[in-house]
């Protein structure tokens, strides 16, 4: 397919007089061509240091990773938004498709895209992953060896959410039994109606007995301080078969074994704040979540930073899952930009 990239300012927060953008396009190992927002400090030369970000899971380089991106750039580096294969204006068919060796693949196609930009240090390059890219991008640290910082911010594994379910309520087997049935049966009449059926997407309108968690979903993806035309949250969500590589597969198996410095952010009143907790358990081989119900779930980290050798874990005060997607008052920026230079030698 030929990309068709809007040439218009459409995201959903403000444009920076203090940075430049322009589309660029980059292609993974699969052949899937990649759309992608560059943002570079304006009156910077020489080389820069370079980070490429994507997320939430299900969001759009015009949202939350492109707010990143952007405010990155007026604090110095070079960075790459991105729409993950099969997503927003990035190729790949059938439509919102996903599983995590595509989800790695897409990191590291950014990595060689930056590594061989004119404007960029190759060896200062660092990677960011909001959400349920968080997860992601802390399981492609465990491959990838040219980066030397990577960030997660308010993440999820996708893994353990789609097998376990939300806050693991649906692991044992009778559930995951449920589930296969049940994508196994839309595989079915998918390949009847030669259609890809869709969920996941924010429910609207959102009940007033819903989760404080999915009112916060509601309240960035569905009203115009997040809603975008091509964001899988804003709309229809996933394909629903998209479950199967997430719900049959564990990330970070090996993520003791790695030596990259990892910094993972997450909010204090976070729904999803098991998810680095439990990551960095696993990073650092600590076994504080260890047994541990997810819901409640109040945290087994004090706030503020934890540092176990060149690994961190930073807990914002007061902070939803949400309030890590725009909200410059919650988001550490500062923390951020401090760990980058540290790691990447500036």
């Amino acid at each position: 397919m030929t990309l068709q990239l809007s040439q218009e300012w459409d995201k959903v927060f403000p444009k920076s007089e203090n940075v430049d953008h322009r589309k660029v396009i980059f292609k993974n190992h699969f052949g899937i061509e990649l759309a992608a927002d560059l943002y570079t400090p304006k009156n910077q030369d020489g080389k820069l240091p370079a980070i490429a970000i994507t997320g939430p899971y299900g969001a759009v380089k015009e949202q939350s990773s492109g707010l990143y991106a952007q405010t990155l750039a007026e604090r110095g580096f070079l960075t790459l938004a991105f729409d993950p294969s099969f997503t927003g204006e990035s190729g790949g068919e059938p439509r919102y498709m996903t599983s995590p060796d595509l989800n790695v693949e897409d990191f590291q196609a950014a990595v060689d895209f930056l590594s061989n930009l004119a404007e960029v240090d190759a060896d200062k390059i660092a990677l960011l992953g909001i959400c349920g890219w968080g997860g992601m991008v802390l399981q492609t640290a465990c491959f990838e060896t040219r980066v030397k910082a990577v960030i997660s911010s308010t993440m999820y594994d996708m893994t353990r959410a789609a097998g376990n379910g939300y806050f693991d309520a649906d692991d044992s087997k009778a559930a995951r039994d449920k589930l296969r049935q049940s994508i196994n049966a839309q595989r079915t009449q998918d390949f009847k109606t030669g259609e890809y059926a869709l969920a996941g997407g924010v429910i609207d309108p959102v009940p007033d007995d819903a989760p404080q968690f999915l009112k916060d979903y509601h309240a960035y993806y569905k009203t115009p301080r997040g809603y975008h035309a091509r964001s899988l949250n804003s709309n229809g969500g996933w394909a629903v078969q998209a479950n199967t590589a997430l719900a049959n597969t564990r990330i970070l198996n090996y993520a003791n074994e790695i030596d990259t410095p990892i910094l993972i952010v997450h909010g204090e009143k976070a729904h999803s704040r098991y998810h680095s907790e439990a990551s960095f358990d696993k990073i650092t081989g600590e076994t504080k979540t260890a047994g541990v119900t997810p819901e409640p779930y109040t945290g087994v980290y004090p706030l503020g930073s934890t540092k176990i050798g060149n690994k961190e874990l930073y807990i914002v005060e007061g902070a939803s899952h949400v309030d890590l997607y725009d909200n410059f008052d919650k988001i550490p920026f500062d923390k951020i930009e401090s760990f980058l230079k540290e790691s990447l030698e500036i």
